[in-house]
């Protein structure tokens, strides 16, 4: 039998190992991807530490992926071997649960992650469901559209929910993984953007990701600053330290919404005479489906957006994911399968 490379984990905060397998046979509704670049998530730390309810192990990490279909497994419609494709944090539905009778499948209560509900992108080939497929623009590299698929999907399509309007006050709290995307796509939506994140020398890198205002938070109160500006329609919290998250809250206009996408461990603590007054709310953004994985593809090439990017071979994967988690990537590292 054919073998492939992948890089496990064994069991909870167990380290990587890379390991070789048989190249699995996609069975029906599924694909066979061979992948060629995969992007590595904070998220993957879930699977690193065992810490999603229902994860079995062994278990590959990876939730987003770029490669060519493969294979392709009995009943599935359309997708043919060589088509271009990715994946990302949605990885397939159940099709009849209340959500899914909706049409919400992004929030199906059965909902599968690739990475964590099957193995991921970390290796040589990978099985999805067709579901999860979204094609890929030839215009993006692989190691470009790889974080597009979380990173990407997830501010773009937090942004274009969110209710705010050419013009209005954005303003993107933090510019790390998901901010600096935050900030380009908040740009070239056309919301008058603010960056917001700590210390000066952050301010160029801002300005050049088309931010029109830059808030230093270790020395200017980012509420009244934001206030100044009118209020904001819309901040969108990309850090993971929720004081942050809080002290923001006062900086929202009326009808302003605190728009949550890092998964910070803390409560965000605000006052309900804050929000009151105001009409302001607080909420979170899930990611999104494989089409909205096309949207936010389709926009980025329209409007020349890209991550800025660290690459590792797929070799050197624990190098890779501790440079992730030790916040010093700038500022998403992908990991691609040539030797």
């Amino acid at each position: 039998m054919a073998r492939m490379r992948a890089v496990q984990v064994s069991k909870p905060n167990a380290p990587f190992e890379l390991v070789e397998r048989e190249i699995p046979t996609p069975a029906a509704g599924q694909v066979r991807i061979k992948v060629q670049a995969c992007g590595i998530c904070h998220s993957d730390s879930f699977t690193v530490m065992g810490a999603f309810p229902g994860i079995r192990f062994p278990r590959v990490p990876g939730h987003e992926i770029v490669g060519l279909v493969d294979a392709v497994g009995p009943t599935v419609p359309d997708w043919k071997v060589g088509a271009r494709v990715g994946v990302g944090w949605y990885g397939g539905h159940c099709g009849h649960c209340p959500r899914c009778r909706r049409g919400d499948f992004i929030t199906c209560t059965t909902g599968q992650i690739p990475g964590i509900s099957y193995d991921g992108g970390y290796a040589d080939y990978l099985i999805v469901p067709f579901q999860a497929l979204a094609a890929v623009p030839e215009a993006l590299s692989a190691v470009d559209a790889a974080p597009l698929l979380c990173a990407g999907i997830t501010t773009f399509n937090a942004l274009r929910h969110s209710g705010a309007t050419a013009g209005d006050v954005v303003a993107v709290l933090g510019i790390g993984g998901l901010g600096h995307l935050g900030v380009q796509f908040a740009a070239k939506m056309g919301y008058h953007t603010v960056a917001i994140a700590r210390g000066q020398d952050k301010e160029p890198l801002a300005r050049k990701l088309g931010a029109h205002h830059y808030i230093d938070s270790t020395t200017q109160n980012v509420a009244g600053e934001l206030t100044k500006l009118g209020g904001a329609r819309v901040i969108l919290a990309t850090v993971t330290d929720a004081k942050s998250m809080s002290d923001s809250v006062g900086g929202l206009g009326i009808d302003g919404r605190l728009v949550v996408l890092g998964a910070a461990p803390q409560p965000i603590q605000v006052a309900p005479l804050a929000l009151i007054p105001g009409r302001r709310s607080i909420s979170g953004w899930p990611s999104g489906t494989a089409t909205d994985s096309e949207d936010t593809l389709a926009f980025s090439v329209l409007s020349d957006i890209r991550p800025t990017i660290e690459t590792f071979p797929l070799e050197r994967a624990a190098e890779a994911y501790a440079r992730m988690m030790s916040g010093k990537a700038r500022f998403r590292v992908v990991l691609t399968m040539e030797s």
